[in-house]
């Protein structure tokens, strides 16, 4: 029997984040609940006992937005129709305006063991900026919260090359994190998409440059590790013992399946999609997909997704061997980008900055 991860896509905002391109529609309670009789409907289609589910990611979306009592009932199906291991990592994405201490509450009863909460910035200018809609305030509140409750795995979103920002507000809000019992750290690098509210060159032009980004992420990295939050992936930093289980499987090409508009699957040796179109999955007897792999996690992916991760990539290992990219490690290794010890290459945080390029380099 295999691990399988499930991600639900709850797909409901209260307002839509200008630098946000996940799908996502406007909360109606009519429509959350003809959504969860979907979500429901599908967990039953798909539900097997070949597979042990060890983890579970509700994200979105705003998966906190909707009635505790949908993510409750969600929670039910997988048990009824799926083989649930005895201790799965259950995370739900938070955003600190829509949980209380009550919601909070439930999140834990349920079983949901592990949040992420949607922080961004502990900046009140930057917060405005991103057009997030709580305040630094609310944010630590939601984490005290959540540790009074009884969460003891909790990670915080933050992000880098906001407009305006500069390395002193990074350190900031890395050190007020740090003084919360946070275990796990995402950082993301702002990044411009084509269907946003932040794609018009006054935002554009407002970010700060390459060089400069680059060193705030080096900062950031050098930053975190200094208070115990060790870079494991690109954008993604834990305490001992609490790598994110789930996002794991993405980068280690294990099995995922999800369920939801927008959702993506890595399951039955096939990549697939589906349709980011909420009235089609709620009519659906199941939710309309469509194929994006045949052949899924080949020699190329697999390097290019191991080499996300710090843990590196295996020149000689059990699912492929890579010993042609030798000749060009060398000069990686002189340059300051990568490491290796014989056996494996990992990217240092310089290489991890161009990264396209090395990978492109080294495996295509």
């Amino acid at each position: 029997m295999k691990n399988l991860g499930i991600y639900i896509h709850i797909p409901f905002c209260a307002k839509k984040c200008p630098y946000c391109d996940f799908f996502s529609v406007s909360y109606s309670k009519e429509l959350v609940l003809k959504y969860t009789d979907a979500v429901i409907r599908n967990l039953i289609y798909y539900g097997n006992s070949e597979n042990i589910i060890d983890t579970v990611y509700f994200g979105g979306g705003t998966p906190s937005l909707i009635p505790a009592d949908c993510i409750e009932r969600i929670l039910d199906a997988l048990n009824v129709n799926f083989k649930v291991s005895e201790n799965p990592e259950i995370t739900i994405e938070v955003n600190p305006n829509t949980v209380n201490s009550q919601k909070l509450r439930d999140f834990y009863n349920m079983g949901i063991n592990r949040l992420s909460v949607g922080v961004q910035s502990l900046v009140p200018s930057e917060l405005i900026t991103l057009g997030r809609t709580h305040t630094a305030e609310k944010a630590v509140n939601t984490v005290t919260d959540a540790v009074n409750v009884g969460f003891r795995n909790i990670s915080c979103d933050m992000m880098i090359g906001v407009a305006g920002q500069n390395i002193d507000n990074i350190g900031y809000t890395i050190e007020k994190l740090s003084e919360l019992p946070v275990t796990h750290i995402s950082s993301y690098i702002l990044k411009i998409e084509e269907n946003t509210a932040f794609n018009t060159p006054d935002i554009i032009n407002s970010l700060p440059d390459d060089d400069y980004i680059s060193d705030m992420y080096l900062f950031m990295v050098s930053a975190l590790e200094k208070k115990g939050f060790i870079q494991y992936e690109v954008s993604n930093f834990a305490k001992s013992g609490f790598q994110s289980i789930h996002n794991n499987k993405y980068w280690k090409c294990e099995d995922y399946l999800g369920i939801g508009t927008s959702s993506h699957s890595c399951f039955g040796n096939k990549r697939f999609a589906v349709k980011p179109d909420i009235k089609s999955f709620i009519k659906s007897p199941v939710q309309d997909i469509y194929v994006t792999d045949e052949n899924p996690c080949g020699k190329k992916e697999y390097a290019m997704l191991r080499l996300r991760l710090k843990e590196g990539l295996e020149i000689y290992g059990k699912r492929f061997s890579y010993p042609e990219i030798i000749p060009k490690i060398q000069n990686l290794i002189n340059a300051g980008y990568i490491n290796f010890d014989e056996k494996k290459i990992s990217l240092t945080p310089e290489g991890y900055l161009i990264s396209n390029s090395i990978i492109e380099y080294l495996i295509f």
